[in-house]
């Protein structure tokens, strides 16, 4: 009698947790459960550790996205709504994830977007329920209360850096009635504010700095890197481990699994493992565990219409930088205090406004930057100017992500639909006439804006609406491919358990039903400690 091969797979052992991927949401849960030392945890990370200097600058992540080292280099399918163009689609591939690589904006969104969540039968996702989980992981630099805490992990400060210019576009959108306020993390966001950041004393302040820094000595949480995680296995309905590669060679681990890999990574290793719809799954030769169509569906995202406008009589970073003076008075200001451009986030500026009066809430959200260029990666204008972005915070529009092949480490299809709607085309039109709204007010006349993109000369809702595929490009938050719900469509229920498979959870901005309004590092974190709360009471 013949006895049956080894199994060439390094056996990783196992693990009451298995969590896969260590960005925003990954760091979060590997510090919550492993607080239990009766709990035994695995983080994974397909990519390499975050001590990599461009990481921490926070001008870094303009060395950081699109680099090999830290980004996946993702980009869309060709997009109709932006008239044939592809876009990159930076998503953080070393360790903290995204949050190593993003823009360090700190927003919860608004009040609303949670309470929806609720009335579309999340119970315990409302405002209300949620507020606490922010207020856990927060360590505000200066406020505390009923809407901050300074008791928790994730430092939040100012940003280090003064622009007349901006100072100026502020009192510009009090004119349109748009008024000042000091925080846009109380609920309702209308007004206009400098954005808050995950920095500390200049540095960017990640996932890892925040979350597993303070904890790598426990001796039941195990950290691996450059492990990719192909296949989850499911053994009569129940996810019972992991196939994964851990620096190129095979490996198994054992245990529970929850998902932290993103958007994009969550559905992917989903459809790999044979679950998601059907008929992509077999088209790829992979056996169907569970037929779920929604698995990868119901993708969203913000997209940012960047508007530009020359201005005189107020310094830009255009000309500041233009010259090898000027550069190294930033790499000076830097070194010496930690401030200025090299500690700048992408966006300074913060309005959030209506773009009609129907909309209940701010439904459009201004980043205003004192600078210009083509695209990020690319040299600044040769002259003084400003960028004007604007964003539709609560698209309508719905794309997916699909696999593309059984091989997991091809990229999969992303197709985010961006303007696929009449409201979206709506919105887009408006949000262009607002920017130049804002650039025509008495406050700012002195300094002569003149609109070079996308040009004075596109008038009607038509063209404003296809100059806006022209020029808008992603802010990076692809939510909703792992949607949680009440109804039998969902991927995940309220307690983000997969329907259909026990022992599987999915904690991240996959889960969305819907899009916060505005960035979405913060509910990610938010995300992952709600789901550690109630894996924690579950066990």
């Amino acid at each position: 009698m013949s006895s049956l091969p080894p199994d060439p797979r390094l056996d990783l052992g196992r693990y009451s947790h298995i969590v896969v991927g260590a960005g925003s949401a990954g760091c979060t849960l590997a510090n919550r459960l492993s607080a239990d030392p009766k709990n035994s945890v695995l983080l994974l990370e397909a990519g390499g550790s975050d001590r990599y200097h461009w990481v921490h600058i926070p001008v870094g992540y303009l060395y950081c996205m699109g680099n090999p080292r830290t980004d996946w280099g993702y980009a869309t399918e060709a997009e109709a709504g932006l008239n044939g163009r592809r876009l990159a689609y930076p998503r953080g591939k070393v360790m903290g994830g995204c949050s190593s690589i993003n823009g360090m904006i700190y927003m919860r969104g608004q009040a609303a977007d949670y309470d929806r969540w609720r009335q579309l039968g999340n119970a315990g996702w409302g405002w209300d329920d949620v507020l606490p989980l922010f207020l856990k992981s927060e360590n505000h630099h200066a406020l505390s209360g009923p809407f901050h805490s300074q008791s928790g992990e994730l430092r939040v400060e100012k940003q280090r850096l003064s622009w007349p210019i901006l100072d100026a576009i502020r009192e510009a959108a009090e004119e349109m009635g748009v008024p000042p306020i000091e925080d846009f993390n109380r609920g309702d966001n209308f007004g206009s504010s400098y954005f808050e950041v995950t920095q500390k004393a200049g540095f960017r302040f990640n996932a890892v700095r925040a979350f597993l820094a303070p904890i790598r000595h426990r001796k039941n949480l195990r950290i691996l890197t450059q492990a990719q995680a192909e296949r989850i296995r499911i053994e009569e309905g129940r996810a019972t481990g992991l196939d994964l590669r851990l620096d190129g060679r095979p490996a198994r681990a054992h245990g529970e699994i929850v998902l932290a890999a993103g958007a994009i990574g969550t559905p992917q290793l989903l459809q790999l493992s044979g679950i998601g719809p059907a008929e992509l799954l077999r088209r790829h030769g992979i056996d169907v565990l569970l037929d779920r169509p929604t698995v990868g569906e119901n993708l969203q995202d913000h997209l940012q219409i960047r508007t530009a406008f020359r201005i005189e009589g107020a310094r830009t970073l255009n000309e500041w930088q233009a010259t090898l003076w000027g550069k190294a008075q930033i790499g000076l200001q830097y070194a010496l205090k930690r401030s200025g451009p090299m500690a700048m986030a992408p966006s300074q500026l913060g309005i959030f406004m209506k773009s009609d009066p129907r909309f209940e809430t701010a439904n459009i959200e201004f980043h205003v930057q004192p600078l210009s260029l083509d695209r990020f990666g690319q040299p600044l204008d040769a002259f003084p100017a400003i960028t004007v972005s604007v964003c539709n915070l609560r698209p309508e529009s719905r794309g997916s992500v699909r696999i593309t092949s059984p091989d997991p480490f091809a990229p999969p299809a992303i197709a985010p639909n961006y303007l696929s709607t009449d409201g979206d085309r709506e919105v887009a039109s408006a949000s262009i006439r607002a920017a130049r709204r804002l650039m025509a007010t008495r406050r700012l006349e002195r300094h002569r804006p003149q609109e070079f993109k996308p040009g004075v000369h596109l008038q009607s809702d038509e063209d404003l609406a296809r100059a806006a595929g022209d020029i808008a490009t992603t802010i990076f938050h692809p939510v909703g491919t792992a949607r949680m719900g009440a109804d039998p469509d969902a991927v995940v229920d309220p307690q983000l358990r997969l329907r259909g498979i026990a022992g599987l959870r999915v904690a991240d901005c996959s889960i969305m039903p819907t899009i916060v309004s505005g960035n979405t590092h913060a509910p990610a974190v938010m995300i992952a400690e709600k789901a550690a709360e109630m894996i924690l009471a579950d066990r």
